[in-house]
């Protein structure tokens, strides 16, 4: 990565220097590499621009076989080839839209969240520095667009929606997040959702301003605040 064509801002710099303080999962281990069909691993990919952090998300494909139409961070099962979830996330990326792994430092790993597919799934923290080398080429078999969202708006109040569920017998909350942009309206929810929350919450070193309220299955980065 050309790091003479941009400048590293000093938001960001605080912000992956609290991310590097997160425990980081190590690679895969034996029992890890025999459930590979039920593991997962996403990017939660961050920038900066105009002096705000984004995330980059997409809107998956309405001919997806799962989660279709749902918005998602880019990402996706693990392969026989992955040796760890960073790899996993980092190829994912790649092909669902066209993210150059050269581009992304990644930070740290979240501890996983499970779907309600009883998938694992493994977030992946990443730094896009260079924001303008990043040339988007959405795969038109799985992604149906791609857009950003401030990572701040995850810790706000404004424009959020819950709804009382039951999860694996676990009564909980699940949170929904509107957000408009380029004259599209997107919903984010459920894993997704919950992953910002967390990513956000460590940060910016501060808790959402309503209850979290996750899954116990969702809770074991939270609960380290």
């Amino acid at each position: 990565m050309d790091t003479n064509n941009f400048t590293r801002s000093h938001k960001l710099l605080d912000l992956s220097s609290r991310f590097r303080q997160w425990k980081t999962l190590s690679p895969l281990s034996n029992a890890q590499r025999s459930e590979r069909k039920n593991r997962a691993a996403v990017l939660v990919c961050l920038f900066e621009e105009e002096d705000v952090i984004y995330v980059i998300l997409t809107k998956r494909s309405p001919k997806l076989s799962s989660f279709s139409g749902q918005v998602a961070l880019p990402g996706g099962r693990t392969d026989e080839g992955d040796t760890d979830d960073i790899r996993t996330a980092l190829r994912e990326a790649q092909e669902e839209i066209g993210l150059d792994p050269d581009l992304v430092d990644v930070v740290t790993v979240l501890e996983p969240f499970i779907n309600k597919g009883n998938v694992t799934v493994v977030p992946v923290i990443g730094i896009l520095w260079n924001k303008q080398a990043f040339n988007p080429v959405p795969n038109a078999d799985e992604v149906e667009s791609i857009f950003y969202a401030p990572l701040e708006m995850f810790l706000k109040d404004e424009n959020r929606r819950q709804e009382e569920r039951e999860f694996y017998g676990d009564k909980c909350v699940f949170h929904y997040f509107d957000h408009e942009t380029n004259n599209q309206a997107y919903v984010i929810w459920a894993v997704t959702a919950a992953i910002l929350i967390t990513a956000a919450s460590i940060g910016y070193q501060r808790p959402p301003e309503f209850q979290p309220r996750m899954p116990k299955a969702w809770n074991r980065n939270h609960s380290r605040l």
